[in-house]
């Protein structure tokens, strides 16, 4: 880089950037376009490089520098490029057509070399794209997306270029685009061009069919081709090195079992304690933690300096140095031999549990370095997704958390012993005693596993201790408590008392979820968590509602008239012990009423947002709530309404969230009918806001199950007496306002000011549900349609209805919304009206009689270029939204 390093311009050719430009990316490991040109280097440097690439270590864009100045030369073949390579290009320059920001996703398993294809797609881009690596994905999410920004314009406005950013998390995908954008538009830079292409780089264990680029072990006849004629070349150049190889040749072989066990065999002679002890550290992180490693410096402290090299198990381990600031690093060649070693290890009775204590007691004394912090901890306690198929539709496809993380799955598994793993986590938690993760996992050992409650209780109030505002921390007091509850065979008094505990627990876990904030909520008291709001607990209060339920009504019928509130504590002293009930009696009382809360809240969840919960824990907790809530209204409660109210508890359309979901219900008409009339009925005979609301949204879902019914305009009337509505007012009654008074011509003008109705409507939004819904994809509820009045209000389920009928298989809600294909289907374009509007500012508006109105916008890729649009206007529970916006015809 004589002249500097250069980045590539949009234009072509290049731009020289001085150490500002370099300061301003220190999170970003920047790739540029000159890299290594016009530089000279030792020649045995290069080929220590290539030498430590083929044995194992990671790749460096030397690497690629060195194998690409060999095939110009004629000297070396080409770098070995394994067939998702192309795809990976395509998908990224496919993207690069369309303005914005957008992710191309490419899973791997370990070893198989995807780390090395994504660096690789990155060099040979480097001369079109400002290509970097982010350094750690735990960097706040704010300073990377200015950094972007930063990469994206440096050299001046006139020299921008699209960013291709390799990243190694999916969870900061979402987050990171919005925060690009929204750093985009403060700066008020205008965009002609794609922003950014995040690739994400996920190593996964299980890895199924997808659209993404998936890379697994298991070459093709084609990459077997490419393989051998290297490994002829490197045979050559290299000679009886070239046997050590074990990187490349594990990767030549198809990954052969045969090969690893040949190369592992010296493990089989090892005589050297120290020596054997290290290998079998090194080879039981590499097996559990792909790309964790040793600093050499502790490794030699741990070998006592006098025995520097690793013999015989030297072959087995790469020493390398990622970049000159850097300290090297050990690791084992390949996490297949990483396997091997561990397994050949305790087949020789030296278990994995053993290595694993060994590990926390040699290495993990005075000063441990935050990376193998990390690593011990992601060994002992990530828990790793897996994949449930579902046998009739291969696409509903689900993923959930393993119990426990792989290791400890694996001690339970081949050690048989579920002790084992208790004291492993147990070593663990005294080491590092300011961590709340090893406790949490040792407290879920003694739950599940091991089914010692007292010693689960222990470990949990230990993890709140040392993480005390932390709600998911929190979680696992509770859990310990509900299982106990569900194994527990007592009397009433016994199982009240541990239900207390549970309650009592998911109950401070609740209180914990609603001070934690999202990492853009910053301010004084407050902590910066989850981008999440936690529901556990309020779902583990149901669950253990249900279990008590069950627990009291098997043992006496007469429970349930008790429980629902039907009759009072009195009513089962007959036949229990005298004072069995003393100091129950406040939570007998509250049972109903919290878990008619904690299901209307859930009710909104999952109507208004993207529903994430399984279907049997939705089942669980609509059975609960019918438990509860029984036949009859609480005997206390005398009002007029309360026989009505009943009813609609019984058919779950108590609340406005309850009646919006009854198409997805899939309610029949005449049960529609009867709900609308019963909130016709409570209207009728008291006067407020809510119940009004909820009869004029029956009725709307009414008309959407093609139900004629009666409209009598006096309630429409009466609703628009109460206009304008205040921000204190539900977010469901604004969104009906601003649906009934919304014109169908946009030339006409409304008889309320629009802009202040959806302002009101975000205000009320932001009060009632922004903690719960952060960053959650708020799902549509209606659309404005062709048509008058109610009729022109259109339900999401119509709509999902009639695409249902082209597609002939189940929606995924998020990613059907998200790519908009619904909106091409001629049945639900026929249906929905076109609005008007102009794209400015990055913001959509709409445009009704001469004024603009400012709109959410479904897909934020949209709004990069300032252009007259138009779009089907759709409401979530935040307010209007635009979907499927074109570009109008001049």
């Amino acid at each position: 880089m004589a002249n500097g390093p250069g980045l590539s311009m949009a234009k072509g050719g290049e731009i020289y950037v001085g150490t500002e430009i370099r300061d301003s990316v220190s999170l970003l490991n920047v790739l540029y376009a000159n890299q290594f040109e016009r530089e000279s280097s030792n020649p045995e440097d290069l080929k220590q490089t290539e030498e430590n690439f083929y044995r194992g270590a990671p790749p460096t864009w030397l690497n690629f520098h060195i194998s690409e100045q060999a095939e110009s030369k004629g000297t070396g073949t080409p770098f070995i490029k394994r067939d998702g390579c192309t795809k990976l290009v395509e998908q990224i320059n496919k993207s690069r057509k369309r303005p914005g920001i957008h992710t191309v996703k490419l899973f791997h398993q370990p070893g198989c070399g995807g780390t090395t294809l994504a660096m690789q797609v990155l060099w040979d881009l480097r001369k079109s794209f400002r290509c970097a690596v982010l350094t750690d994905s735990t960097s706040d999410i704010t300073h990377v997306a200015k950094e972007v920004v930063n990469l994206f314009t440096a050299g001046s406005r006139g020299y921008q270029n699209t960013v291709l950013l390799l990243l190694s998390s999916e969870q900061i995908l979402e987050n990171l685009q919005e925060s690009i954008m929204k750093t985009i538009a403060e700066q008020k830079i205008k965009i002609h061009m794609t922003v950014a292409i995040l690739l994400s780089c996920v190593r996964k264990e299980e890895v199924g069919e997808s659209d993404s680029v998936v890379l697994k072990r298991q070459l093709s006849d084609t990459e077997e081709e490419k393989f051998n004629e290297k490994r002829e070349e490197l045979s050559r150049r290299f000679s009886d090195k070239y046997e050590q190889f074990h990187g490349f040749n594990i990767m030549q072989t198809n990954f052969s079992q045969a090969y690893v066990k040949d190369a592992c065999s010296e493990f089989r002679k090892a005589n050297t304690p120290l020596k054997t002890q290290l290998a079998a550290f090194l080879s039981l992180l590499n097996a559990y933690v792909p790309g964790s490693y040793l600093l050499e410096s502790q490794c030699l402290n741990f070998l006592r300096h006098d025995e520097d090299r690793l013999e015989p198990f030297s072959h087995l381990i790469v020493i390398f140095q990622p970049d000159e600031t850097s300290e090297r690093r050990v690791a084992m060649a390949h996490p297949m031999i990483a396997q091997a070693c561990t397994e050949l290890m305790a087949e020789a009775g030296v278990t994995r549990s053993g290595t694993a204590r060994n590990l926390l007691t040699c290495l993990c004394k005075d000063e441990v370095p935050p990376c193998l912090i990390g690593f011990v901890k992601d060994m002992l306690t990530k828990r790793e997704m897996k994949r449930e198929e579902n046998p009739v539709k291969s696409k509903d496809s689900k993923e959930e958390k393993e119990m426990f993380s792989r290791l400890i799955l694996d001690i339970q598994k081949k050690e048989e012993e579920e002790a084992q793993s208790a004291s492993v986590l147990e070593m663990a938690s005294e080491k590092f005693q300011q961590n709340p993760f090893f406790p949490q996992a040792l407290a879920r050992v003694y739950y599940i596993e091991v089914k010692d409650y007292n010693q689960a209780e222990k470990w949990a109030e230990e993890a709140k201790k040392r993480d005390p505002q932390n709600s998911f921390v929190a979680d696992t007091l509770g859990q310990v408590h509900k299982y106990h509850l569900k194994k527990l065979e007592s009397g009433p008094r016994e199982i009240l008392q541990l239900a207390t505990k549970a309650i009592e627990a998911f109950k401070h876990e609740e209180q914990l979820a609603e001070k934690e904030c999202g990492p853009d909520m910053k301010g004084v008291g407050m902590r910066k968590v989850s981008h999440v709001f936690n529901t556990s607990g309020k779902f583990g209060y149901l669950q253990v509602c249900y279990i008590l339920y069950d627990r009291l009504v098997n043992q006496n019928n007469t429970w349930k008239r008790v429980l629902t509130k039907e009759e009072s504590t009195h009513f089962v002293q007959d036949f229990l012990r005298e004072n069995e009930l003393l100091g129950f009696q406040d939570l007998i009382n509250s049972l109903r009423d919290d878990v008619e809360r904690k299901c209307a809240f859930f009710d909104k969840f999952l109507t208004y947002s993207k529903p994430d919960m399984k279907k049997k824990d939705v089942c669980n907790m609509s059975e609960c709530y019918r438990k509860y809530v029984g036949d009859s209204p609480p005997s206390h409660i005398k009002e007029k309404c309360a026989g009505l109210m009943q009813k609609l508890k019984q058919n779950l359309a108590e609340t406005s969230a309850g009646v919006l979901s009854c198409l997805d219900r899939e309610y029949t008409k005449s049960e529609l009918k009867e709900i609308t009339t019963w909130w016709e009925e409570i209207y009728s005979s008291k006067d407020s806001l809510t119940a009004l609301t909820n009869y004029i949204l029956a009725h709307i879902m009414l008309l959407n199950a093609e139900v004629q019914f009666h409209s009598k305009l006096k309630y429409l009337t009466a609703f628009k007496r109460k206009l304008p509505l205040s921000p204190n007012d539900t977010p469901e009654a604004h969104m009906l306002a601003l649906m009934l008074y919304w014109p169908t011509d946009s030339k006409k003008k409304c008889d309320f000011d629009l802009s202040k109705l959806v302002q009101d409507m975000r205000r009320s939004y932001e009060q009632a549900y922004e903690t719960y819904f952060r960053s959650r994809y708020l799902r549509p509820l209606f659309f404005i349609g062709k048509g008058q009045d109610l009729n022109r209000i259109v339900h999401r389920k119509v709509l999902e209805g009639l695409f249902l009928d082209q597609e002939k298989e189940e929606i995924n809600d998020k990613s059907n919304w998200n790519n908009e294909k619904i909106f091409q289907d001629p049945k639900v374009q026929e249906r929905l009206l076109r609005v008007e509007g102009v794209i400015q500012n990055y913001t959509v508006y709409a445009t009704v009689g001469g004024t603009e109105i400012a709109v959410d916008a479904n897909l934020r890729n949209s709004l990069w270029k300032p252009r007259s649009v138009s779009f089907y206007l759709g409401f979530t529970i935040r307010g209007p939204v635009a979907f499927g916006i074109q570009t109008k015809a001049a």
